[in-house]
């Protein structure tokens, strides 16, 4: 998934991989209240159909979990700066709403940080998956004020907020997810990044604004039943630690030597902290 600048290819692989598990982890105590406001909504399923726009759409994940929830008809604009990846997506879009009526998809090679209220009239709801952490400051609260000013609810789902617990603990446990965490809040191609912070910004941005906002729990639990997803994510978790850190490359080789042995021998979980936020006006 990319967001902005130049973009930065995320392997298909990875997001087939993490697919299964974002789905059982969002957070479908926001669904009621979703399906209300777009039932109350002037664009709802009442009238000539739903709208919605899938920011950093990926592989598009996010609309084949949702379309089949809410009623339809639905037309998905799908966000990306990769060419192969918004392909993934709209080829792959579910082809029916919860009550049997279509749903479309129009891939869209734009970047999402510059979206105006005026690119988001007539939309029914914005979306994005595990988004929030990859922006800064600045581009939460432009998002923030395109959708409230535009008048369309967001459901942001999937961000990280820096807590990882797994089990058995380990010593290096902590020291390595703190240089994880400071890894995301990193500084790239002058963009300061929110990482863990995200959500908590992001509410704050809708609230300024008078914005009604909800955040639930949405963890990642992994254990043997997901351990190809689990090896890849300790690989990647301890890499960008160490990349952070490249004083503790050392100690993190037979960490993660460790950790990868009790992940194949199904004896190590994995919780994995994410929020999900809606936010609406009310």
């Amino acid at each position: 998934m990319s967001i902005a600048g130049p973009p930065v290819r995320v392997s298909p692989s990875w997001l087939r991989l993490r697919e299964a598990a974002d789905a059982a982890a969002r957070a479908t105590g926001l669904l009621d209240p979703l399906r209300g406001l777009l039932a109350s909504a002037p664009a709802g399923p009442a009238a000539a159909g739903l709208v919605i726009r899938d920011l950093g759409c990926g592989t598009g994940a996010m609309g084949r979990w949702l379309a089949g929830k809410l009623p339809g008809p639905q037309h998905w604009i799908m966000y990306d700066l990769d060419p192969d990846l918004l392909r993934r997506a709209a080829t792959g879009m579910t082809g029916t709403a919860a009550d049997g009526t279509p749903v479309t998809a129009e891939p869209r090679l734009q970047d999402v940080t510059g979206l105006t209220a005026g690119d988001l009239a007539g939309t029914s709801l914005a979306t994005a998956s595990a988004l929030l952490d990859l922006l800064t400051r600045e581009e939460v609260a432009r998002l923030a004020t395109a959708c409230v000013q535009a008048g369309c609810p967001a459901l942001l789902t999937l961000s990280v907020v820096g807590r990882v617990t797994l089990t058995p603990a380990d010593p290096l446990d902590e020291e390595i997810n703190a240089a994880f965490n400071a890894h995301q809040r990193r500084h790239t191609a002058g963009r300061s990044l929110l990482g863990p912070d995200a959500v908590e910004v992001t509410a704050g941005e809708f609230d300024r604004l008078g914005a009604e906002v909800r955040v639930l729990p949405s963890p990642w639990r992994l254990d043997a039943g997901q351990a190809p997803l689990l090896q890849e994510w300790l690989r990647a978790w301890v890499q960008a630690a160490c990349e952070q850190r490249p004083d503790l490359a050392a100690a993190a080789r037979t960490y993660l030597d460790r950790r990868l042995a009790a992940a194949a021998a199904g004896e190590l979980r994995v919780v994995v902290d994410h929020r999900d936020l809606l936010a609406y006006r009310p």
